[in-house]
Formats: structure tokens, C-alpha cells, sequence
């Protein structure tokens, strides 16, 4: 039983996360590494390149990441956001 409502849960968060951009700037390692591409490592990445310096102002910043190019951050746009008062700092 517990297997089942496992894997029901695990159903409907990778659906719902499916349809939802993960906002760069307050993601937990856990919520990014949910993106499809983003292990641990580059989680880890991302939340330091954010706490070192203040958080993302756009998306394509993500190509600034410790283990991410240009073509790997252009393949996960989609899959993130940064909210429009962020991107005003």
C-alpha cells in the first residue's frame, strides 16, 4: 500500500512540476533536482551561484553556473523562471 500511494505522490508532483517553471531564486536542492538534466551536483551549483551572488535576475544567467554552458542552460530555459521583481534588482 505504501508503495502504491508512493507512487501515486511521485505521479502527480512529477506531472504538476511538469507544467510549473522552477523559480531559480528560491528552489530547493530537492525542487531543482526534480528538472529533468539537474542532478545534485548542478543543484548545488545553482543554489551557490544564487546565495554568492543575490539571486538570478534573468534565466539566461544560468549559463554563469559552475557546470552549465550556454547550450545546456539554453536547453532548461523553459524549465525555470526568475520572476519580473527579481529581475529589477
Amino acid at each position: 500500500m505504501k508503495h502504491l500511494l508512493f507512487g501515486i505522490l511521485a505521479f502527480v508532483f512529477s506531472t504538476l512540476s511538469a507544467f510549473a517553471a522552477v523559480n531559480l531564486n528560491t528552489a530547493t536542492q530537492a525542487e531543482l533536482e526534480a528538472v529533468k538534466g539537474i542532478g545534485p551536483a548542478k543543484a548545488k551549483a545553482i543554489i551557490a551561484y544564487r546565495e554568492k551572488n543575490g539571486g538570478f535576475k534573468s534565466v539566461d544567467e544560468l549559463a554563469k553556473v559552475k557546470g552549465f554552458g550556454k547550450a545546456s542552460a539554453e536547453k532548461l530555459k523553459g524549465q525555470f523562471e526568475v520572476p519580473a521583481e527579481a529581475a529589477k534588482k
